[in-house]
């Protein structure tokens, strides 16, 4: 059963899509299991650049049946659109399946979004504003409007009806806003039923069927561990499960068909929005890292936060998804630093911390405690195996490894397909 999920290590943003798509070559499916257009993943091929929100990576190869799970939400507008943006680019999305039990993003989830992290102030969480964790919040209370029910006209209207008297209410009396009317998100939704008719189907079922036929699988997640709602820094994380469990329960498969699991690493570590970050460089060095990394979300377009790698956030991280191996990224972007640094414990509050603390007001006030390690000073984007590249990036890679605990089986030098390493 060669099933693998793809999984982000660090708080996102560590390349999964690139892994994604270069573990597609030789994959049959590839299945999205969690969140919503909140999540971007960018990938180069040749001179060409895609940047995918909502469809998985493996999209790009035309044997791949790409799968969107039941464990996302799923904004019907932006799904479309996507689509058609893949096949202006010669790309068929025709294979496209997303799960009927996958709940829908409705345009009073997006209006919440807003007024509710505005009114957060100095507290904002650092959403991205399009209504992933109120489509959340509706799921949990079982308030939520599933993708099956645009086919049946009576009990989306049903459904739409009660949400919205909800949702009105809090509108207007909690954030002064006006009543928005259903009868043209009605009309609205119900037309992408026609649309979206030959991709809704059992996803759980399909996914079953292609492991059991002894399919290549690629469960890819989105964000990052760090950001996972029940084993993130919250409450600044998202609203679904990245780490490695959810891929069961976002796509209805047991836990025993999985083979491996495969975090992806960044070289330094980034984070976006608002929340704990010890390793954070406030400095030029900083800086630099988001310059010559190209550090700006692909969603929003936001900067991301900078810093040095963090082997105590990595081997909690280890821990809490059972990583069977790591795939390295961005190793080039630290040719152009003097020495590199990585953190292995912290110091909190008159206590030394080796492993990733709980505590919010501990971690709040985290410092690091660096190991310095000698860079290599030159471009390595052209390497083609990892035999290579020089010295000090072999022993940096081979130094991380020993503190992960955890093989490196694959090491990025570049944006592109080509400047991907295996090792062993």
């Amino acid at each position: 059963m060669p099933a693998t999920v793809v999984i982000g290590a660090q708080w996102g943003d560590e390349g999964k899509g690139k892994i994604t798509d270069t573990l597609s070559e030789a994959a049959d499916m590839v299945v999205r299991y969690q969140g919503g257009n909140n999540a971007g993943h960018t990938i180069v091929v040749g001179e060409e650049r895609f940047a995918l929100t909502l469809i998985p990576s493996g999209v790009l190869y035309p044997q791949v049946t790409p799968v969107i799970g039941n464990g996302c939400v799923v904004d019907p507008a932006v799904l479309l659109d996507e689509m058609a943006a893949l096949a202006e680019r010669g790309i068929d999305p025709s294979r496209v399946r997303v799960s009927g039990n996958s709940h829908l993003i409705m345009p009073y989830h997006r209006k919440l979004d807003a007024v509710m992290e505005r009114f957060l102030g100095r507290q904002q969480i650092g959403t991205t504003k399009r209504g992933i964790g109120p489509a959340y919040m509706d799921k949990f209370s079982r308030n939520g409007i599933r993708m099956q029910d645009l086919f049946d006209p009576k009990i989306f209207e049903q459904k739409l009806d009660i949400a919205l008297k909800d949702k009105n209410r809090q509108l207007v009396k909690v954030y002064n806003q006006l009543e928005m009317d259903p009868a043209p998100i009605l009309e609205e939704y119900l037309g992408y039923a026609e649309k979206l008719h030959g991709h809704i189907t059992d996803t759980s079922l399909l996914v079953w069927e292609a492991i059991r036929d002894g399919k290549n699988v690629i469960f890819e997640g989105a964000q990052g561990t760090l950001l996972d709602i029940d084993h993130g820094t919250y409450p600044f994380v998202t609203s679904s499960n990245p780490t490695a469990g959810g891929a069961c329960t976002g796509t209805g498969i047991g836990p025993g068909a999985i083979d491996d699991v495969l975090g992806v690493v960044k070289a330094y570590i980034s984070r976006v929005g608002s929340g704990p970050f010890p390793t954070e460089l406030e400095d030029e060095i900083g800086e630099r890292m988001v310059e010559i990394g190209g550090e700006f979300g692909t969603v929003t377009g936001r900067r991301r936060r900078c810093g040095w790698l963090d082997a105590v956030a990595l081997r909690y991280s280890v821990r809490v998804n059972g990583l069977t191996k790591i795939a390295f990224t961005k190793l080039d972007v630290l040719s152009h630093f003097e020495t590199i640094k990585v953190a292995v414990a912290y110091d909190s509050l008159d206590q030394r911390y080796d492993e990733f603390p709980r505590q919010q007001r501990v971690l709040y006030n985290c410092v690091p405690v660096y190991e310095e390690l000698p860079g290599w000073n030159t471009d390595i984007s052209g390497v083609t195996s990892f035999d290579e590249l020089p010295k000090e990036a072999r022993q940096y890679v081979e130094y991380v490894e020993e503190l992960a605990g955890v093989p490196i089986a694959t090491v990025s030098v570049g944006p592109s397909r080509a400047a991907t390493l295996q090792r062993g």
